[in-house]
């Protein structure tokens, strides 16, 4: 559904814009596509050729097939990754020092750590109070999680975690992650 189908009369000057990596849980394929007036487009291509490289043909083929597929996978997904993500809210705002809003439009959660972060470099668990310093001890071993920086997206002291995996992934992260920064706030 877009503005179109609402009101036919915006048709020459609307622009649509999507891509299979979210609706379709497609990640790292890089597909997205854009439908709007012949003249724009043309124009979004010649910057678009100069500035990023092409999308394989295998990762090609795989979005058109889920956009032509049948299309029942995607309430199922859509249910079980907002459970995921009110999971890994809930279970992160119980870590000390963590603070995380409930995700509503990917599959991941942008928990801000700057607490935690600040309290594990003041103990000397951290050699710099920084994200990506956070990130390099979440994932050494025996704690073994992966997480991004948020310095990575302009916001330092915020991870970016995936929770496009199973419940029992989710659930060891975030145990890990508590018991990383020490202290569980007990849920109210």
């Amino acid at each position: 559904m877009n503005i179109v189908n609402v009101c036919p009369d915006l048709y020459e000057r609307t622009v649509v814009l999507n891509g299979v990596s979210k609706a379709y849980a497609m990640t790292g394929w890089r597909i997205g596509y854009c439908g709007g007036p012949a003249e724009l487009i043309a124009a979004m291509e010649n910057v678009q050729s100069h500035s990023t490289s092409n999308a394989t043909s295998i990762s090609q083929y795989a979005a058109e097939a889920a956009l032509n597929g049948d299309q029942a996978c995607i309430e199922p997904m859509v249910a079980a990754f907002r459970e995921r993500g009110r999971f890994v809210a809930e279970s992160l705002n119980r870590i000390a020092g963590v603070k995380c809003l409930t995700p509503t439009g990917a599959f991941y959660a942008f928990p801000d750590c700057r607490e935690a972060i600040r309290k594990l470099s003041a103990t000397g668990t951290l050699r710099a109070p920084t994200d990506l310093v956070f990130c390099d001890y979440l994932l050494e071993q025996p704690l073994g999680v992966a997480a991004v920086p948020g310095s990575a997206f302009g916001a330092e002291g915020y991870l970016r975690i995936s929770f496009a995996t199973s419940m029992d992934n989710i659930k060891k992260a975030v145990e890990r992650m508590a018991a990383a920064v020490g202290q569980v706030r007990v849920a109210a």
